[in-house]
């Protein structure tokens, strides 16, 4: 099986090498590097492409949300899973905006983690439980979209992590169609990308977690 590269970017060395001693241990991890703050990491993609990045949000010198950008104007299919101690709104919110993949908190536990990092690596995104949990709690039962049967089950395959080729061949649909649901859903919710599409539909309880 093909190992999957990853670059750790963090400006706490004890938790880079933590990270480093964890993923040593799942056995589908090629390390490719690591980076202190954003703009090391930037420097580091010049020779450097991986699968997962790992990236933390407060750093020094250009700061995980920014060093996202700029990787993603570079790389647009680099797979980014946020590792932070932040499980503010505001956060997760930025980095959907920005394009990243996945968001999970620095106190998953390592199962998480290479969940996370799996999911990553075969283009699906990744959420942490206690993140969706907030979501949930603090979700808004006011949202005026109303779905189609058909709709709410492209939705629910969606928040599943299932591509338009999977979707279509579970209902029975040609992927033009599936694409076509997954459009509207796009515009109807304001989401710019599928994974905010996926927080609107948590948050609004337009699916069931």
């Amino acid at each position: 099986m093909e190992k999957i590269s990853v670059i750790i970017v963090d400006d706490h060395k004890i938790l880079r090498d933590g990270l480093k001693l964890i993923l040593s241990e799942m056995g589908n991890i090629n390390i490719l590097g690591e980076a202190s703050n954003g703009e090391a990491f930037i420097a580091l993609l010049a020779t450097h492409k991986p699968d997962v990045v790992i990236m933390d949000i407060n750093m020094p010198v250009m700061n995980g949300i920014e060093a996202s950008k700029k990787a993603l104007e570079i790389y647009p299919d680099i797979k980014i899973l946020v590792l932070s101690m932040y499980g503010d709104e505001q956060y997760y919110n930025t980095m959907m905006e920005v394009g990243v993949k996945g968001f999970i908190l620095k106190e998953s536990d390592f199962n998480e983690l290479e969940r996370a990092i799996n999911a990553l690596a075969t283009n699906n995104h990744y959420f942490s439980q206690q993140l969706l949990l907030n979501i949930i709690r603090n979700k808004d039962t006011t949202t005026g979209v109303k779905l189609t049967p058909r709709e709410t089950q492209v939705l629910s395959f969606i928040c599943q992590g299932f591509s338009n080729n999977e979707i279509a061949e579970k209902l029975f649909l040609s992927v033009r169609t599936v694409e076509k649901h997954r459009a509207e859903l796009l515009a109807r919710t304001s989401s710019p990308n599928s994974v905010a599409l996926v927080m609107y539909a948590i948050r609004n309880g337009l699916v069931k977690v």
